[in-house]
């Protein structure tokens, strides 16, 4: 820390405010002109001003409540539910108790103060206390020690910080863009190679060309000879989770349900009905009676479907087909009426799964770049704040 620089308790160069809710069930204390703010719509912000509020009171709210009313260029802090959340008001606001209102005195310069407290959430958190959730109380926050040097020095660091945030804003909205077209591009050659089938192709109902092979119930354990794959056991993007894996024991019974490497499985109720997993030899395993396994009787390429399962025109049939229930069901009957596009050389079905493949790959990895690009800029932001509060800017 500079020489020419002080250090203040927060307290000592700001008023903290406590804040409030007027009465839930006395409907003339809501709906009035003053704007009013939680933690949990601090959350939703993209900004870090705040000119407006889902929910407002009234006079009458204001005054039979603790709420009270933060001047423009107030820090509001989140101090519990989580601790750490952030903003300056730009018009006058009231906030509920689950937030500090921080005032600054003269002398304190309102972003410098805002962007000291966001270099020490950390901080404010090994603050807090409670046993339901942390929360950080008035006092505590009071004694936290804040550098501060003169006014032009803050209004100068202040400038710094909001050029540098500015080009890591922008660079990672670049690198959002690009995550976001490296996905567009694989997820349009996917559609294109269903939606556009050339000469050779045939159409053909799943219950002609497959057998469709429900699983095995049993109760499951904690530990046994094979891992139980369950409809929970598939995410919203029909991958297999990694956690909180059940088993079964061996018996003659479950000999028929293990899978083998290349399986199809599909989900056939519940919120990821339709889902198909492509079963690559993760473990022994057996399936269980809401799981599907689907078996081609013709020369089919299971990799092949299960690039299909994720089409659109996969989709608008598993919809369709679903419908008129409250909890979809995609059962074995319903599966068997699915129409599935595919070419009848099995040469071309490689070669349009090996191009997938070779296109997914690439996907992959340009997603992992920009995805560890993300996380360097936001390293980054830390850095330059952690460097600005120790003079070093």
């Amino acid at each position: 820390m500079k020489n020419n620089w002080q250090t203040k308790k927060i307290g000592e160069v700001c008023e903290i405010i406590n804040g409030g809710t007027p009465d839930t069930k006395i409907a003339k204390f809501w709906g009035g002109e003053h704007l009013w703010i939680t933690p949990k719509d601090m959350g939703k912000l993209d900004d870090i001003y705040v000119d407006d509020t889902g929910r407002k009171i009234t006079d009458a709210g204001l005054k039979n409540s603790s709420a009270k009313i933060l001047p423009v260029n107030s820090i509001i802090l989140s101090s519990r539910a989580p601790i750490g959340h952030l903003a300056i008001n730009t018009k006058e606001i009231a906030t509920n108790q689950g937030c500090k209102g921080i005032v600054p005195k003269k002398g304190l310069a309102a972003l410098f103060l805002f962007y000291f407290l966001k270099n020490s959430v950390e901080l404010l958190n090994s603050l807090g206390s409670g046993t339901t959730f942390k929360e950080l109380s008035g006092s505590k926050l009071a004694e936290v020690r804040i550098p501060l040097p003169p006014l032009p020095e803050q209004q100068c660091i202040v400038a710094i910080l909001d050029k540098a945030f500015g080009a890591i804003t922008k660079a990672k909205e670049n690198a959002e863009k690009n995550l976001q077209n490296a996905r567009e591009l694989f997820e349009s050659y996917l559609q294109s190679v269903f939606a556009n089938p050339g000469d050779g192709w045939e159409e053909r109902k799943l219950g002609e060309i497959a057998n469709i092979e429900y699983g095995f119930t049993d109760k499951a354990k904690d530990i046994g000879d094979y891992r139980y794959i369950r409809i929970t056991d598939i995410d919203k993007n029909g991958n297999l989770e990694k956690e909180n894996k059940v088993f079964i024991n061996f018996s003659e019974e479950t000999k028929k349900f293990l899978l083998k490497d290349g399986d199809l499985l599909m989900v056939r109720t519940g919120a990821t009905y339709a889902k198909v997993l492509l079963y690559q030899n993760f473990e022994k395993s057996v399936f269980a009676s809401y799981l599907i396994r689907i078996s081609f009787k013709i020369n089919i390429i299971n990799k092949l479907y299960w690039y299909f399962s994720k089409s659109r025109i996969y989709w608008d049939q598993a919809h369709k087909l679903s419908s008129g229930s409250a909890q979809p069901q995609f059962n074995g009957g319903v599966l068997k009426e699915l129409i599935f596009y595919f070419p009848k050389s099995l040469h071309d079905q490689k070669s349009i799964v090996s191009k997938l493949d070779a296109l997914s790959t690439e996907t992959k990895k340009l997603e992992a770049i920009y995805r560890q690009k993300l996380v360097d800029l936001d390293e980054l932001k830390k850095s330059v704040l952690q460097k600005a509060f120790n003079g070093d800017i």
